[in-house]
C-alpha cells in the first residue's frame, strides 16, 4: 500500500499533468492501495484481538474477486456495509417493498454511505455511483443473462466469471476516482481524460518512460507487482479455506518457517516512512 501510494500521490496530486494511460494506471494502483491499507489494518486488529481471546468480525473477503457490485459489497468493509443494511436499508423497507421503492432504498443507503465519509461532493458522487451500479445491475440482470446465453458464456463458467470480475473491478476502480481525487473538479477532469492519450501503448519505449516516471522507479514498480502476486497467492489459499488453520496443522518447523519468511519480506521490502492509514481520515 505505502509503495503504491508514491505513484498515486504524484499523479492525483497534479492530475492535469497526465492523460488517460497514466491516470488509469494511478487509479488501478489506488484501488490496490486502499484495499491493502484498509484490509491490512483490519486484519491487524482482528489478529491482535484474537491473541487476547476476542473474535472480531471479518472485514474483507477478497473484494476484487467479486463478480458483481452486490457481491463486492458483501466482501468490502463488511462491518460498515452490514451496519447500513441493518440500520438504514431494512428500516426503510428493505426488499419487502415495490421494485421502485427498493431501488430508492438502495440509492438512499449509498448516498448516506458516501456522506458518512465526508460532507463533500466527491464522496456523494462515489456513493451515488455505487447505488446506481447496484440498481442498474438488478434491472439489467435478465437481459444480461439472456445475452450471456446467446454468446454461449453459460457453457464456459470460468470465462464468464473472469469477465464479470474484470467488469466489476473496472466499475469499482472508476468510482474510486471520486473517492481519491483532491476535489470534485479533479475527479471530473480525470474521468473525462481517461479515454485520451492511449496511443502511447503503440510506442513501447515511450510507454516505458511514462510508466516509470509516475513516481515509482522501475525496480520499485516491479517489486510492487511481485508483492501483488504474493497477495493473490494468499487470496488463492484463502479461497480454499482458513489459512491460519491450514498452517496450524503443519509441523512446528514449517509453521515457523512460514512466519519467519513473511517477517523477512516485511523487513527487507517494506516501506517504513511515516504514512497514515487512509481510513484514519474518517
Amino acid at each position: 500500500a505505502d509503495r503504491l501510494s508514491q505513484l498515486v500521490d504524484q499523479v492525483y496530486g497534479n492530475p492535469t499533468d497526465y492523460q488517460g494511460f497514466s491516470l488509469a494506471v494511478a487509479t488501478a494502483c489506488f484501488a490496490v492501495q486502499i484495499y491493502c491499507d484498509f484490509s491490512g489494518y483490519s486484519d491487524m486488529a482482528v489478529g491482535s484481538a484474537q491473541m487476547m481471546g476476542f473474535r472480531l468480525t471479518e472485514n474483507f473477503r477478497r473484494p476484487y474477486h467479486a463478480t458483481s457490485i452486490t457481491d463486492f459489497w458483501r466482501r468490502w468493509h463488511i462491518s460498515l456495509s452490514t451496519w447500513f443494511r441493518d440500520y438504514v436499508y431494512i428500516p426503510l423497507g428493505g426488499s419487502r417493498v415495490s421494485s421502485y421503492r427498493r431501488y430508492l432504498n438502495i440509492m438512499a443507503v449509498f448516498v448516506v454511505s458516501g456522506l458518512w465519509h465526508g460532507a463533500n461532493w466527491k464522496f456523494l458522487v462515489w456513493g451515488a455511483l455505487h447505488g446506481a451500479y447496484m440498481v442498474f445491475g438488478q434491472i439489467s440482470l435478465p437481459l444480461r443473462e439472456r445475452f450471456a446465453a446467446i454468446l454461449g458464456l453459460t457453457s464456459y463458467p470460468r470465462v464468464r466469471r473472469l469477465w464479470q470480475t474484470l467488469a466489476t473491478f473496472t466499475l469499482v476502480a472508476f468510482a474510486w476516482i471520486f473517492f481519491r481525487a483532491n476535489s470534485i473538479g479533479d475527479a471530473i477532469y480525470i474521468a473525462r481524460s481517461l479515454p485520451t492519450g492511449w496511443s502511447i501503448i503503440l510506442d513501447p519505449a515511450h510507454m516505458s518512460d511514462t510508466l516509470f516516471g509516475l513516481g515509482l522507479p522501475k525496480s520499485e514498480f516491479f517489486l510492487a507487482l511481485e508483492m501483488i502476486a504474493i497477495l493473490e497467492c494468499g487470496h488463492l489459499l484463502q479461497s480454499k479455506g482458513n489459512v491460519r488453520r491450514m498452517l496450524a496443522k503443519r509441523p512446528l518447523i514449517l509453521r515457523w518457517a512460514a512466519y519467519s519468511a513473511l517477517l523477512w519480506i516485511v523487513f527487507l521490502f517494506g516501506v517504513f516512512r511515516h504514512k497514515e492509514f487512509i481510513y484514519f481520515t474518517f
